[in-house]
């Protein structure tokens, strides 16, 4: 009687090298298959970038406004007057002229006022005291009021020498009092003065002359 407890464990052994192979290349065909698949994944696409709408400026162009002209009014629309309407002539009545007689005529016009000769300051040639001051001042004549209460001093005239070297409007601008003041006006109006010109004429020009009061002892 054979022993079939020990006959599967031969066959068993025998075909345990068979599985063995059949399993390994299994397992390298499984091996290379998940070599050869690809498990890279490529990375995501970026969102797509909108365009921005490019704006455009342009440059206003001004322009000018013509300004239209109103139109002309309409013509009066003519009214239309009787044929049997009559115009009568206005008579003007002529008055009789004269030529022999004699004529009235108006009045003659004002005379006109002479007008003010401008007085001057500064000329071209001012005018000249004929005798010099020495000689004015050897008229000076000194008040006995003024020698009575020791007044001394210079009194100033202020005063216009016309076109014909004549003094005129004299009047003090400066006084020591005492009847020196009177004095002084007195010798200024006697002074006469070859007068001042202006552009080869002569002409006003207005003057200033001290007057020395001195006391002797």
């Amino acid at each position: 009687m054979i022993n079939r407890r020990k006959d599967a464990k031969v066959d068993l052994k025998r075909s345990y090298n068979v599985y063995l192979e059949v399993g390994m290349i299994i397992a390298l065909g499984f091996m290379i298959a998940a070599v050869k698949i690809n498990l890279y994944s490529p990375p995501p696409e970026p969102p797509p970038i909108e365009e921005q709408e490019e704006v455009v400026m342009e440059e206003a162009i001004q322009t000018k406004q013509v300004e239209t002209p109103p139109p002309p009014p309409r013509p009066p629309v003519p009214v239309e007057v009787p044929n049997d309407e009559v115009i009568e002539d206005e008579i003007i009545d002529i008055a009789e002229f004269d030529v022999d007689g004699p004529l009235d005529l108006p009045p003659p016009p004002p005379p006109a006022e002479e007008e003010e000769e401008e007085v001057f300051i500064i000329v071209e040639n001012m005018p000249e005291l004929i005798g010099g001051m020495a000689k004015l001042q050897g008229r000076v004549k000194y008040p006995p009021a003024a020698i009575r209460a020791g007044i001394e001093g210079r009194v100033t005239v202020q005063f216009v020498v016309n076109e014909k070297g004549e003094v005129v409007n004299p009047r003090v601008v400066r006084g020591i009092g005492g009847g020196c003041d009177e004095e002084a006006l007195r010798v200024v109006k006697q002074s006469k003065f070859k007068p001042g010109s202006q552009r080869g004429r002569p002409v006003q020009v207005q003057m200033s002359l001290p007057i020395l009061f001195k006391l002797t002892n």
